[in-house]
């Protein structure tokens, strides 16, 4: 099937057109959490940006199968060094319970929060464990063919022989000299050959609590495996989109691509995708640096950097308007902008919908039927540009601005004509709802002023419609005495706190 969109691909860095390996089917794979602790702001960016991947390609037609994995075993406290303990059994150490305790509780935990953020559950969701089998049948075959080397019941992926057939860096940008002359020591590494070679499988060590028989003695995966394993295995190579955080471009996504050329011999996508971080104050949010914040306390409040809790839509909107491979710098302001722009968006979808169009086929006014109609064609333009989501926004905005004119009355609903006004549903239907995943949340506080605000912007409008200047002049001037400001513009009346 045809379609215009266009995704950057990370491993040419240009925008492409988007042909699936096997149309009309579509093979998306995204990493998933490593379940050792509750998901934070930061995982959410990643979940909610392919979940508009995710949707986006349902609604151009395609069938797709998306699969995200969960990682619970071989993530290890040193990712760079590969040593320290397993994160998950750490966390279970300390707890004094089983290593799948950990994974479960936290699993869910995560689904829970997805949920709430109105994210479609993937496929698939493969667990590295349930796949120990396929990850040392595929770790066998690179042996098998010259790029790894077994040493003390451990087996670690030869990096400088792969680069002298193939191209170790071409999706990172890192040069193979350079990291074999960078200050990283290989102390305590001493069974590699080179430091820059990375673990395929681990020799588990006699307190290693997670570990299973191998040809190799007992052990467990390397991280980069997992995913290279999964991938392949249910979405077959190539497959057409590999997602994930800009941090896992290197050296996580980059060894699954030296692992998977060695062992297929061929490349094992077609694009890949990365969206970047949320920031910090400038700094990268992570659990490894304790700078973030989970989702339990976005939605609750209760963290010393929030000043009040922020809904699950709330937070969807804030990620939704930054395009995703722009970085995202916290703030409670931000955040509050975005409550705003979300409830304003939604204000609009409720008027739209209960709104009644007068029947007339013909627009009374061709101008205004021409601009929202290209408004409303321009919604699937701005995604078709690489899932330009902020793009899309600002034009529902401007649509969000049309409605409220018709129902105040500074336009007449009639210069649309009814195609027309069907088709201005039907847009904020598909974008707000399918694509974007916006949903309604039950009123608040804050959707309560929002909704009273509108109520009294709407009786001032009708008033002044009736020159009734009087109650018009009074509704503004008794806002005014409680230290709110009413604005009038060409798109309608905005309210704020002086």
């Amino acid at each position: 099937m045809e379609s215009e969109l266009k995704i950057y691909n990370s491993l040419s860095r240009k925008v492409e057109k988007f042909e699936p390996v096997n149309p009309p089917f579509v093979g998306l794979y995204v990493c998933g959490p490593t379940v050792y602790g509750d998901g934070h702001l930061g995982h959410a960016r990643a979940a909610i940006t392919f979940d508009v991947v995710f949707r986006y390609l349902k609604y151009l037609g395609f069938k797709v199968r998306y699969v995200s994995n969960i990682t619970d075993v071989g993530h290890l406290e040193d990712e760079e060094n590969e040593s320290g303990e397993d994160k998950i059994a750490k966390k279970a150490r300390l707890e004094q319970i089983e290593p799948m305790e950990v994974v479960q509780y936290y699993t869910n935990r995560y689904h829970d929060a997805l949920r709430q953020l109105n994210i479609i559950p993937p496929s698939i969701e493969p667990r590295a464990s349930g796949h120990i089998i396929e990850q040392i049948n595929m770790t066998q075959k690179i042996l098998e063919r010259g790029y790894a080397y077994e040493v003390d019941g451990s087996v670690y992926f030869d990096v400088v022989k792969y680069n002298q057939d193939h191209d170790y860096g071409k999706l990172s940008g890192r040069v193979l000299e350079e990291l074999m002359d960078s200050g990283r020591s290989l102390e305590g590494q001493e069974e590699k050959r080179n430091k820059v070679d990375f673990a395929l499988w681990k020799k588990a060590a006699p307190e290693h609590i997670m570990r299973w028989d191998s040809p190799w003695g007992q052990g467990f995966p390397g991280w980069h495996l997992e995913c290279s394993v999964m991938s392949s295995k249910y979405l077959g190579t190539p497959f057409d989109i590999h997602g994930g955080g800009m941090d896992l471009k290197f050296p996580h996504h980059e060894c699954e691509i030296a692992q998977s050329v060695a062992a297929e011999q061929k490349e094992p996508v077609k694009y890949w995708m990365h969206n970047n971080m949320i920031t910090m104050g400038g700094q990268k949010m992570s659990k490894s640096l304790g700078n973030f914040i989970t989702l339990d306390e976005m939605f609750s409040g209760n963290h010393k950097m929030l000043e009040q809790a922020y809904s699950p839509m709330t937070i969807r909107f804030f990620i939704l308007q930054t395009h995703y491979r722009s970085t995202i710098d916290f703030s409670n302001e931000a955040l509050q902008a975005a409550h705003r722009g979300y409830q304003r968006l939604m204000n609009a979808f409720d008027i739209l919908e209960k709104m009644e169009h007068p029947g007339n086929d013909k627009a009374e006014d061709p101008a205004e039927d021409d601009k929202v109609n290209q408004w409303c064609e321009q919604c699937g333009q701005h995604l078709d540009d690489d899932f330009g989501t902020p793009q899309l926004i600002a034009r529902l905005f401007d649509l969000s601005g049309r409605i409220n004119s018709y129902r105040n009355g500074q336009l007449p609903l009639s210069q649309i004509s009814a195609a027309t006004f069907a088709r201005l549903q039907q847009t904020f239907r598909d974008y707000v709802e399918t694509i974007l995943g916006l949903k309604q949340e039950s009123a608040g506080s804050d959707d309560i002023t929002e909704g009273l605000m509108q109520l009294l912007i709407d009786l001032r409008q009708q008033a002044r419609a009736n020159k009734d200047f009087d109650t018009s002049d009074k509704i503004r001037d008794q806002l005014a005495a409680l230290k709110i400001q009413l604005k009038d513009g060409k798109d309608g009346t905005s309210w704020s706190k002086s």
